[in-house]
């Protein structure tokens, strides 16, 4: 372990002095993945520092065990191995968890997508919770969320619902959350009292740079139309709504919300970008799917991942088989603790596919 931990630190040093390099400073794509890949490596070292203590401690608590007769300075010295060979264990682990290679996607930010399914007016309310359980978690991270585009459903909630969220390693977090989402509950419509089943798709896209994705803006057809939907009369009667066709793949992307069309044809382009990048992205998860038992979804839309029995007042992730009996909390945005375990099971499963590697 000790030799792992000393190449860490190696590349700690390379890292520390290539980010002042001016020559690397002016390359903004090698300079933003610096930059990631020194935060996560001072994040390793701080627990390097820790481990090595430790392990400097016990090595000198079990010499003095063999040497000292002195009975108060034995008691001291066990103490000293007790405590070190409790706590080296678990932070090994800790450590073992963090030298797994990062997907460099995960600390991008992302573009939500969610679409109402099979249910008709209970799927677009469904689509509504999920988009409030977002936010709510969102808030709890802070993370900053924008509203993107929206299709209201007939009975409240939203047929489709668009949003940006941004903060630290959004990606790697919801990344989980893409997948067909299902609800088991009487709808608000039901006068029999029957429960029915609904669904809505999520779809989580890391955000692309423009250094990921290069669009030539000849193969982009742009409409301009007025906005719908509530915003006060400068937004309903002006062009300053955008839609944004990328002809080569019939990908569109729309924006409606701000008032200025400038604003909305960047947030439009934004998206495009982000879902021109998925398509990339899917074909690579779709690949890497085939070689491990992957947790996130590579956008296969039949790809049902939870589901919400309100009767019952549960939530199960088919993907682990997790249960959790806290349906109230949950759909308040306490969605944490499930993607705690998924990543919990999904790095261990790197940790058996790169074998004893670490």
């Amino acid at each position: 372990m000790l030799e792992k931990l000393q190449i860490v630190q190696q590349r700690f040093d390379e890292v520390s002095d290539l980010i002042i390099q001016p020559d690397i400073i002016s390359d903004q794509k090698r300079y933003v993945q610096l930059n990631k890949e020194y935060k996560d490596l001072s994040l390793m070292m701080e627990k390097i520092k820790v481990y090595k203590t430790l392990h400097s401690n016990l090595e000198e608590a079990e010499a003095l065990l063999k040497e000292e007769t002195d009975a108060e300075m034995v008691a001291m010295a066990k103490m000293e191995v007790e405590s070190a060979k409790e706590q080296l264990p678990k932070l090994e682990e800790e450590i073992k968890l963090l030298l797994i290679p990062k997907d460099p996607e995960d600390a991008k930010n992302v573009v939500v997508e969610i679409r109402a399914g099979t249910g008709g007016d209970e799927a677009s309310i469904f689509a509504g919770d999920l988009y409030r359980m977002y936010t709510k978690f969102c808030q709890s991270k802070n993370w900053s969320v924008s509203f993107v585009d929206s299709s209201e459903g007939t009975a409240g909630g939203f047929k489709e619902v668009i949003f940006e969220v941004s903060g630290e390693d959004v990606y790697g977090i919801l990344k989980y959350e893409s997948g067909v989402h299902r609800v088991q509950r009487v709808p608000q419509t039901e006068t029999q009292g029957r429960v029915h089943t609904s669904a809505a798709t999520v779809m989580v896209l890391p955000e692309a740079e423009e250094f990921d994705v290069e669009i030539d803006m000849n193969e982009v057809r742009i409409d301009y139309f007025c906005s719908s939907g509530p915003g006060g009369q400068s937004v309903n009667t002006t062009y300053s709504a955008v839609r944004l066709t990328h002809e080569p793949t019939g990908i569109v992307a729309q924006c409606q919300d701000q008032k200025s069309q400038h604003k909305n044809k960047d947030k439009a382009l934004k998206v495009l970008r982000s879902r021109l990048y998925e398509l990339e992205l899917s074909k690579k998860l779709a690949s890497d799917a085939e070689k491990r038992n992957s947790l996130v979804s590579s956008g296969d839309r039949s790809a049902k991942i939870r589901t919400y029995n309100y009767p019952q007042g549960r939530v199960t992730d088919h993907r682990i088989g997790i249960t959790l009996y806290d349906l109230t909390n949950f759909i308040n945005g306490d969605i944490q603790k499930i993607i705690d375990e998924l990543q919990l099971y999904q790095n261990t499963e790197k940790l058996k596919e790169a074998g004893e590697v670490i």
